[in-house]
C-alpha cells in the first residue's frame, strides 16, 4: 500500500448551518485535546462525578443518575428504551415527524407493543389528545420527541408529566435537538427519562449522549438487574424482573460503572467525556436561561430575514424550535442545487428534510456555537446571492435589513 495516497486529515472550512451537526465550540475542541488517563484513575472518576453534577444543571434535575452513554444520541435513546421496555410492554408514541418514527422502530426492536397517534408534519399534539390516547391504550411508557428537527417543531411537554403520573405511565422524551436551546424542565415536568446529543444546541461533536433517569425509572431498571459473569460476586443478586436484552446498553450495569462501586462495564471514552464536560460547563457559565434566549434571538433574526426574501416558513410557527427553521423551497427552484451552491461557493451547509418533506423544505439551524449574529448574517447573505443567481425575484438587501432591524429592536 502506498501510504502517500492517504494524506493527513485536513477538513475543508465549513459553516454548518443545517439541523446538526454544527461547528463545535473551539473551547470544547481544546478540552478534547487533553491526554488520556486510565478509567479508574482518581482524576478520571472525579471528572465523571463532575459530569454528573454539571448535567444535572443542564437537565434542570436533581436526579442522581445523570450520566453519559458512549455513542451518538441514538445510543442514549436505545439505552433507555431497551432498559425500560420489557417484551410485550405497551408503549404510546405521538408521531409528528421522522424521529417519532425512530422511537417506534427502536421500541419494536425491544419487542414492545407499539401504539401511535399522528398529526400532520408541521403540527404538534395537545395534552388532551395525548391523555385520550393514554386512556385508550393504557401504555406502560409514553415515548415522546421534544424537538423534531425533521419538521422543526417543538412538542409542549409541561402538562404531560402530571397526566402520566395520574395514569401510572413512565414518561420519556428525546431532547437530542432541543436541550440547551429550548426550555426543558426535567423535574418540574415530571419526566422519568431524558436523552440528548452533543452535536446541536450543546455545542460539541456527536458521539456522546447525556441521559438522566428519575428514581421511578431507576427502580424499573434495577428490577431487571443482571450483573454479567466474570465480574459478579456473591453480593450481586439478580432483579425480580426480566433481564435487559442488551449488554452494552444495560443501564443497570452502566449505573454501577458510574456509581461508587465502579463495577467494570466498558472503558469510558475519555476524550468524549472531556468534550461533554466542557459543553456543560460552558452552558452553565453562560447561564441556561441566557443561552436559551440567545438561541431564540438568532433563530428569530434568521426567520425574519428568510421571510423578507419572500420565502415561506414551514409548519406552525407558534411551535417551532428556537434553533432550527423550516423553509419551504419556492416553486421553480431546485432545492438541492441551492444547497450545493451554498456549500461549493460559500462553504455553508444547510439541510433538506426527510420522507414527505424531502426536496420540499430547507432546514437552517442556528444552534450552539453557531447561534450568533455573524453566522446568521453570513448565511442570509449567501442564500440571497444564490437565489438571485438562480433568478428568484426578491428585493435585494431586504433579508439583511430585516435581520438587522430585529437585532436593533432586541438591543443587539
Amino acid at each position: 500500500m502506498d501510504v502517500s495516497q492517504f494524506p493527513q486529515i485536513n477538513p475543508p472550512p465549513r459553516l454548518l448551518m443545517g439541523p446538526g451537526p454544527i461547528n463545535a465550540d473551539p473551547r470544547v475542541l481544546r478540552a478534547m485535546s487533553g491526554q488520556l488517563i486510565g478509567q479508574y484513575d482518581p482524576a478520571m472518576t472525579h471528572y465523571m462525578n463532575e459530569v454528573m453534577a454539571l448535567y444535572r444543571g443542564v437537565f434542570r434535575t436533581q436526579n442522581r443518575w445523570t450520566l453519559l452513554i458512549d455513542g451518538t444520541s441514538r445510543a442514549g435513546i436505545e439505552a433507555i428504551l431497551v432498559s425500560a421496555i420489557r417484551p410485550g410492554d405497551k408503549v404510546l408514541v405521538p408521531v409528528f415527524g421522522r424521529f417519532g418514527q425512530l422511537l417506534c422502530e427502536i421500541a419494536r426492536r425491544c419487542r414492545a407493543q407499539v401504539h401511535t397517534i399522528d398529526v400532520p408534519w408541521g403540527e404538534v399534539f395537545t395534552p388532551d389528545r395525548i391523555e385520550d390516547a393514554i386512556k385508550q391504550v393504557r401504555p406502560r411508557l409514553l415515548l415522546t420527541v421534544h424537538g423534531d428537527t425533521s419538521t422543526t417543531m417543538l412538542q409542549p411537554l409541561a402538562d404531560l408529566g402530571e397526566i402520566c403520573r395520574r395514569h401510572g405511565v413512565l414518561f420519556y422524551t428525546d431532547a437530542t435537538a432541543s436541550l440547551g436551546g429550548n426550555a426543558l424542565e426535567t423535574d418540574a415536568w415530571q419526566l422519568d427519562a431524558v436523552s440528548a446529543g452533543m452535536q446541536k444546541c450543546l455545542g460539541g461533536p456527536s458521539g456522546t449522549s447525556p441521559v438522566t433517569l428519575s428514581a421511578r425509572m431507576e427502580e424499573v431498571i434495577r428490577q431487571r438487574k443482571c450483573v454479567e459473569e466474570g465480574i459478579r460476586t456473591r453480593n450481586h443478586q439478580n432483579g425480580s424482573d426480566e433481564m435487559i436484552y442488551s449488554n452494552y446498553f444495560d443501564l443497570g450495569m452502566i449505573m454501577d460503572y458510574w456509581g461508587p462501586e465502579r463495577l467494570n462495564h466498558h472503558t469510558e471514552a475519555t476524550t468524549a467525556l472531556f468534550g461533554a464536560r466542557e459543553c456543560a460547563r460552558l452552558i452553565l457559565q453562560e447561564g441556561l436561561e441566557t443561552r436559551i434566549a440567545r438561541h431564540k434571538l438568532h433563530g428569530e433574526a434568521l426567520c425574519n430575514g428568510i421571510q423578507a426574501m419572500g420565502l415561506d416558513i414551514f409548519g406552525d410557527v407558534r411551535h417551532k424550535m428556537n434553533n432550527v427553521l423550516g423553509v419551504l423551497i419556492p416553486p421553480g427552484i431546485d432545492g438541492d442545487r441551492v444547497r450545493q451552491l451554498m456549500l461549493d461557493d460559500f462553504g455553508i451547509e444547510i439541510g433538506t428534510s426527510f420522507g414527505p418533506l424531502h426536496g420540499k423544505v430547507w432546514r437552517i439551524g442556528t444552534m450552539g456555537y453557531n447561534a450568533q449574529k455573524a453566522c446568521v448574517m453570513t448565511t442570509l447573505s449567501a442564500l440571497e446571492s444564490v437565489l438571485t443567481y438562480l433568478k428568484f425575484p426578491m428585493i435585494q438587501g431586504a433579508a439583511m435589513q430585516a435581520a438587522w432591524d430585529h437585532y436593533h429592536r432586541e438591543g443587539h
